[in-house]
């Protein structure tokens, strides 16, 4: 037996939740942006994933008009910071409220660092930052889709393993839904398997 729901019959709030709790886990932008006036802005957006492989570019999703979207729109630039364990309760602070006119950088006491190819500055706590400009935005209903075009990748050297980051050193936050998080759990390795290899690789269940 299954629940069905109608998004046309439930509220948008409701509907809203319910789809937050079933598209799970989500990676976070943690997004640093400066405003035309200047003011340095941080914040989570769980809408998050990579948009393109060459040339490289990701995309966050502002649900509302938010102040990194609207810094984003006013001066094309933006870094994602990666979103790690030990940071979590400064990235839950960021989310807050605040008036455009605070920093969340000064508020909730992360330290700015020099970006190589943009002028926002990247957390320098975070143990990557992806430098963007940006590519287009889209609207969606009630939603923005930001599409940034990747400029540099900084990544912590003590987070590499060989030519790429091992993801247990890097710790990576996701949201679920209501209010929870969660951290990494267990790591499964399992190789693709290509079509001149079937069958032979795969035993359907029950078979």
């Amino acid at each position: 037996m299954r629940v069905d729901v109608d998004p046309e019959t439930v509220g948008r709030r409701e509907f809203y939740a319910l789809l937050n709790s079933v598209v799970v886990p989500r990676p976070i932008a943690w997004v640093s942006s400066r405003s035309a006036d200047g003011v340095l802005n941080l914040a989570p957006h769980s809408f998050f994933t990579v948009s393109c492989v060459k040339p490289p570019m990701v995309q966050f999703t502002s649900v509302g008009r938010k102040d990194s979207l609207n810094n984003v729109e006013a001066t094309g630039e933006f870094v994602v910071n990666f979103a790690a364990e030990p940071l979590y309760e400064q990235v839950n602070a960021s989310g807050t409220n605040f008036p455009p006119e605070v920093s969340e950088f000064e508020a909730i006491g992360v330290t700015t660092e020099p970006s190589r190819t943009v002028s926002v500055p990247r957390v320098a706590e975070s143990p990557v930052a992806i430098e963007c400009t940006l590519h287009t935005t889209l609207e969606l209903g009630d939603c923005t889709l930001v599409i940034g075009r990747v400029r540099h990748i900084a990544i912590d050297a003590a987070m590499m393993d060989g030519d790429h980051p091992e993801v247990r050193r890097l710790r990576p936050l996701a949201r679920l839904g209501k209010d929870e998080w969660t951290t990494l759990g267990e790591v499964r390795s399992i190789t693709r398997i290509r079509h001149s290899d079937w069958p032979g690789h795969f035993t359907p269940p029950g078979s």
